[in-house]
């Protein structure tokens, strides 16, 4: 929470299975439009806030399939659990808070009673979370019946049902909706109230999201019907709330721009990067907007043009050096030269680049530094490296466009030693 010394222009807090994450969507290509918004345009003053059902253990799993950015804040465990930052910080206070009439042991005991629920897995048991599996047609009997008998026992509970098929017995005062509340109270106590809120769900567990006052949310194409019900009954009037068309992340990406909460066109979507809108130049746009023409000129998706590559020339200093991740140095004018002789090489393959967590300071008039994790997905191989970068602009501003001074790269943890050959810039 302490990552901008002000109020974020926007926040969004979305769930990830199937509203930020597409499990139908081979390439990822959503999610990834979706990335190249958010850190072009937003991570330098706004907050990125994952919502999920899923346990902790199950969301690491999920960032190792998926190419996910670092969220500022993680929810997990239906609202059980806030964790700050990419080391994911506990939230104490929120701790204490879900502590209060609640007692794991009881809803242990009690629900061994009922033979329609079935436990789900080991990591999906957290410290205010039991869940199960029951079927649709028993899900309000056995639901109505455990609340009669935990309230019997002195405790004050929610029962969360979702997915057509999953059962989450919390804290009264858990779930995704109140810890969302707890996070704009502490912010409002802090001064830092975020601008706008945009909040993004699917399924029923996400109902709660919606009903907090002031918010903007969007239900994603592919929303289930409990939440669509839900929207029908309860906020059916309500102009902060749209069903998008598009699915998933893309249907985020419309939410910003139905609700006009900033830029809405993902770098990704630009045929032509000569293009770009100039207002919108800033080190994060431009760190962004290279290695997507990295990627395509990989997959030869642009022209192999002598334009584009004195392109890249006139944006590297001349006497700039790139260090590998591997140690070794060279000019950027020879990286050009490299990457020149690989064009195409990618072609027809699994192969997308994408840039997480980029942060730029400001270290003279006209000079950047500029620090960042870059991802590349070879078929089945994944690799990441730390990367910091020198920038400085071309004229007085930053809208006069930038010259890579320096880059140097070391690899990520666990990444040593995969595919070297083929890791270029």
């Amino acid at each position: 929470m302490d990552r901008l010394k002000d109020s974020a222009r926007l926040m969004i807090v979305s769930d990830l299975d199937h509203t930020m994450v597409d499990h139908h969507d081979p390439e990822n290509l959503s999610l990834l439009r979706f990335n190249a918004l958010w850190e072009a345009h937003y991570r330098h003053d706004s907050l990125l806030v994952f919502s999920t059902g899923r346990s902790r253990t199950l969301y690491l799993e999920l960032r190792k399939e998926k190419p996910m950015l670092t969220p500022d804040i993680t929810i997990m465990s239906v609202g059980t659990e806030i964790t700050y930052g990419k080391s994911m910080v506990p939230d104490d206070g929120w701790v204490e808070i879900l502590n209060h009439k609640w007692d794991r042991s009881i809803v242990t005991e009690e629900t061994s009673k009922f033979a329609e629920l079935k436990l789900q897995s080991e990591t999906e048991q957290r410290p205010h979370k039991a869940s199960f599996y029951v079927d649709k047609d028993k899900a309000q009997a056995v639901t109505k019946a455990l609340s009669e008998r935990l309230e019997k026992r002195g405790l004050d509970v929610k029962i969360i049902y979702s997915g057509g098929i999953d059962l989450d017995i919390l804290p009264q005062g858990a779930g995704k909706g109140q810890a969302l509340a707890y996070l704009l109270k502490k912010f409002k106590n802090e001064g830092k109230l975020p601008g706008n809120t945009l909040v993004c769900g699917d399924s029923g567990n996400d109902a709660e999201l919606f009903s907090i006052p002031d918010v903007h949310g969007v239900m994603v194409s592919n929303a289930q019907e409990e939440l669509l019900q839900w929207h029908a009954k309860n906020a059916k009037g309500n102009p902060k709330i749209i069903h998008a068309t598009e699915r998933c992340a893309g249907g985020i990406i419309q939410a910003i721009g139905h609700f006009k909460l900033g830029p809405n066109l993902s770098p990704r979507d630009i045929l032509d990067f000569k293009d770009y809108d100039l207002e919108n130049v800033n080190p994060n746009y431009e760190v962004v907007k290279f290695y997507l023409f990295y990627e395509k000129w990989r997959r030869a998706e642009v022209d192999n043009s002598e334009m584009y590559v004195a392109s890249l020339r006139a944006h590297c200093y001349p006497s700039g050096v790139y260090v590998h991740p591997s140690g070794t140095e060279q000019t950027l004018s020879d990286c050009i030269n490299t990457l020149r002789s690989h064009y195409g090489d990618k072609q027809g393959k699994q192969f997308r680049v994408w840039v997480d967590k980029i942060l730029h300071t400001k270290i003279s008039t006209d000079t950047w530094l500029v620090k960042f994790n870059k991802w590349e997905i070879s078929g089945e191989e994944w690799q990441s490296c730390l990367t910091t970068a020198i920038l400085s602009s071309k004229g007085q501003s930053a809208s006069d466009g930038f010259i890579w001074m320096h880059v140097h790269q070391t690899w990520s943890e666990g990444c040593q030693g995969k595919i070297q050959s083929s890791f270029l810039f």
